[in-house]
């Protein structure tokens, strides 16, 4: 069990909350010229239980991905509000580690936004792929502080942000659920 306190600091709440703001500006600066599109498109939005012959029609890297990353989510969720450093914090986050690298590598698989090529987006893959490695090693070297932050990042930043990133109109998630 780690002797450091594993209640973030006003400070590194501060910092978090910042960058997500940041995130937050950053995208909707990017998607300004089609909110009026967004807009219209939720206002037209239909909530259903998800399409399961929709979802069966995926192509099996898409599939992996979606899962995965929804099992991360949950997990990544529980793992927060738990206490840290005792077993289960530590089984549970070696299977929180297997299924981004799950999530990351299925991703590399997913080319369908750019005809076939990387997108910008595959750049969070790489990103991922470097982070989640070192925040492991920083883990076992009981670095707690740089584990906590690089952990934080990838289920704020890769998690969280993206899942928004997911339900824009004409994306499979929003089709599989609001479409």
């Amino acid at each position: 069990m780690s002797l450091v306190s594993q209640t973030p600091r006003p400070a590194v709440l501060n910092a978090i909350a910042l960058r997500v703001l940041a995130a937050g500006a950053l995208v909707a600066a990017a998607t300004f010229p089609i909110w009026d599109n967004i807009a219209r498109a939720f206002a037209a939005a239909t909530p259903h239980a998800p399409d399961m012959a929709l979802f069966h029609r995926l192509p099996l890297a898409v599939k992996a991905h979606l899962l995965a990353a929804l099992a991360a989510l949950v997990l990544g969720g529980v793992l927060m509000a738990v206490r840290k450093g005792r077993a289960f914090h530590r089984i549970a986050g070696w299977g929180w580690v297997i299924l981004v690298a799950v999530v990351a590598i299925s991703s590399l698989f997913i080319t369908s936004l750019n005809h076939g090529r990387w997108s910008l987006l595959h750049l969070l893959t790489g990103w991922t792929l470097i982070i989640l490695p070192l925040a492991v090693i920083a883990a076992r070297r009981h670095v707690v502080g740089r584990h906590r932050r690089m952990m934080m990042g990838l289920f704020y930043g890769g998690f969280a942000i993206n899942l928004a990133f997911a339900f824009i109109p004409g994306r499979t998630l929003w089709a599989l659920v609001l479409g």
